[in-house]
């Protein structure tokens, strides 16, 4: 029997192999899928008129997707148009999100685009995080972000955290520019926070081309094929992951216990 594939390998890329069955995402047994359009499997269509119109489809998000492929629970926390400002002050209070019912041992975060491209909100640093208090963020993208892990924090105190970065895309050069600074501050954010890793399709991720379009994309949104497709990325990403750092995933199936112990993960 060759068990390499559950390995870290030598100068492996994250995506270098592609899992078909959610791969060690499968450790996991509930995931929250915080988001915008994307994490909802929104779908454009068009109404008698020909105005485009648009359709949260949860069931061919990439987030149910992945539950089917590892056989675990995926939550989306989302909804097309959705920012880290308005999932902050209205939106998760709302549809109570921040109730301690719904916590996963992990979560994946997937914002931004709403945010730098709808509202132009500034991206803002690091500097922006109280780290003893979020209600004293700044109300930057940063600020509004940390305060969403810092929430599910208290709700889940070692839940795991994948913060996804922006892929490149030639159709609009014009945003690679803030595509890398939001992924930067991504970056950063996963060295700030315990248990947080990024999904950096920015870096690994193909290049979402015009042949890319034509064949995963519904207009602006995805299409089903699309939607399983970035499942399988971000499968394959977190199976990289855990496989890289197997220590800090040893206790995932005691998250939420009281028989989770600090010191097990130093070892």
């Amino acid at each position: 029997m060759n068990i390499e594939p559950f390995f870290p390998r030598a100068e492996e890329k994250p995506l270098d192999t592609l899992v078909g069955d959610g791969g060690l995402c499968g450790v996991f047994r509930t995931i929250g899928c915080v988001g915008d359009s994307l994490s909802s499997g929104e779908f454009e269509s068009l109404d008698a008129n020909g105005n485009k119109t648009y359709h949260d489809m949860f069931e061919y998000s990439w987030g149910q997707y992945l539950a089917r492929m590892a056989g675990l629970t995926a939550r989306n926390f989302s909804r097309g148009g959705m920012t880290a400002k308005e999932y902050c002050e209205s939106f998760a209070e709302t549809n109570g999100y921040w109730n301690p019912d719904l916590a996963c041992q992990g979560y994946i975060l997937a914002l931004g685009v709403n945010d730098l491209f709808g509202l132009k909100m500034p991206l803002g640093s690091l500097d922006d995080v109280n780290p003893k208090d979020w209600r004293q963020n700044q109300p930057t993208f940063a600020g509004y972000y940390a305060q969403i892990v810092m929430r599910l924090q208290e709700i889940q105190p070692k839940a795991r955290f994948f913060f996804v970065t922006m892929p490149r895309d030639a159709t609009q050069p014009e945003r690679e520019e803030v595509k890398a600074k939001h992924a930067a501050l991504l970056r950063q954010f996963a060295a700030y926070f315990p248990h947080a890793y990024v999904i950096d399709l920015n870096a690994h991720a193909p290049v979402y081309d015009e042949a890319f379009h034509r064949q995963f994309f519904l207009g602006g949104h995805m299409n089903p094929a699309g939607y399983l497709f970035t499942a399988r990325l971000f499968a394959s990403y977190i199976d990289y992951i855990i496989r890289h750092n197997m220590a800090d995933f040893a206790q995932i199936g005691l998250i939420g216990t009281p028989h989770y112990r600090e010191e097990l993960d130093q070892r």
